[in-house]
This record gives structure tokens, sequence and C-alpha cells, in this order.
């Protein structure tokens, strides 16, 4: 009977040391996921898009948009405020953009990261709005788009939430004299849904949904541009 608690407890060690490894291996931020691709570029980018799934997938649908204009997607699907700033020195700052878009705060809503007050989302904005101009990047930061739902978390309904979180990124933006990109309000529905032809799952856009972004984003970053 000893030697077999001996064993268990010798194969249990070696099972939560080797998860201890795992997770201090495990690249937290995604650091390596456009490593290769900030190598690569050659010529600094007129805008980068920061971001969460929301913006990988704009890039994915629409990517004559970026390609067209010089501008950088540097989305990355479940990612909250924290993983971004994170990672801003190397996938914004290090980019030398003249302007980035921050849109920061769905995941962080979904708690992907576990529970965050709704001011503290706001700081981690703030800090990647600060960084952005020490380094000579003219910062504008989008609304969270309209989300009624989390196919991830059926149980969630996070409209009121996202809604009640926008009004904290807006106020934050016209005090600190930032470019506020209004995504929200353009393209709710009464629910705080996205409207059936801008999403198939309530949260995500659909190409029509990113056609009206642009739409949105376009006169901001012209503005953003022109301020420089």
């Amino acid at each position: 009977m000893k030697r077999i608690i001996i064993t268990v407890t010798l194969i249990m060690t070696t099972l939560i040391a080797g998860a201890q490894n795992n997770d201090k291996n495990r690249d937290w931020a995604k650091f390596s996921r456009y490593a290769e691709d900030n190598a690569a570029v050659t010529v600094a980018p007129k805008v980068v898009f920061m971001g969460d799934s929301i913006t990988e997938f704009w890039v994915n649908l629409d990517p004559d948009f970026f390609t067209s204009n010089n501008f950088i997607g540097r989305g990355i699907s479940g990612q909250t405020s924290q993983h971004m700033l994170s990672r801003f020195q190397q996938d914004v700052i290090e980019l030398h953009p003249q302007v980035v878009v921050i849109s920061a705060g769905t995941n962080d809503v979904a708690q992907n990261n576990g529970s965050i007050l709704h001011e503290n989302i706001v700081s981690q904005i703030k800090s990647m709005v600060e960084l952005a101009r020490f380094n000579g990047i003219t910062p504008v930061v989008a609304s969270v788009t309209p989300c009624n739902r989390f196919f991830w978390m059926p149980e969630a309904r996070p409209a009121q939430d996202i809604i009640a979180l926008n009004k904290l990124i807006k106020a934050y933006t016209e005090s600190a004299g930032v470019i506020y990109v209004d995504y929200h309000s353009e393209m709710m529905e009464p629910d705080g849904s996205l409207p059936q032809n801008y999403s198939t799952d309530g949260c995500h856009p659909v190409l029509e949904g990113y056609k009206k972004m642009e739409t949105i984003v376009l006169p901001c970053i012209q503005k953003a541009l022109e301020l420089r």
C-alpha cells in the first residue's frame, strides 16, 4: 500500500509539474501571432487596427480594405484589453504607423481573462492611448460593437454591459481629446444586438457589417491624419 501511495504521489507530482511548465511556456499575449508578419513589414503602415476577433475577421473578410489603404490589422481572437496592452509595443509601436485604431472590450465583458470592472477596462485603453501618443502615433478609440450574446457563453446577455462600457469609453475620449469611433450607436438594434444582415452569431460582423464599419471609421481616420 505504501508503494502504491508513493507511486501515485510521484505521478501526481509529475503531472502538476508538467502543467505548471506548460503554463509557464504558454505565449499568454500571443506575441508569436504576428511576429513573422511584423518582421516582413518594410513600409510603415498608415494605420494599425489593434483588436480582437472582430478586427482579425475583418482582415480575412475584406482584405482589400486594408491593402488598398495601407492599413494593417493586428487583431487576435479572444483577446482582452490586457492582452492588447501587453503586445502594443510589438504589434503597433514598432510598426511606426501614423494612426492606431484601438478596439477593445468585447472579451473583457465576456470575462475571457477573468472578472474586470468597466473602469479597469478603460484604464487599459487609456494606457494604450498614452503609449501611442508618447511614440508619435495618433490614437483613435472605437466603441465596442453591439452584441447581445456570446456563442461561447450562451447564458450571457452582454448588451447592457456593453452600453455601460461604451459610455465610459466615450467619456474618457472626450476628456482626453481622443477621436471616438461610434460603431455602436450606428449599428445597434433596440435590444442591443447587431442587425441580422450584419451578423449571424449576434456578435461578429459579416462582410456587410464590416462594410458599414468602414463607412464609420474612415472619416475618423481622415480626421486623425489631418490633426497630425
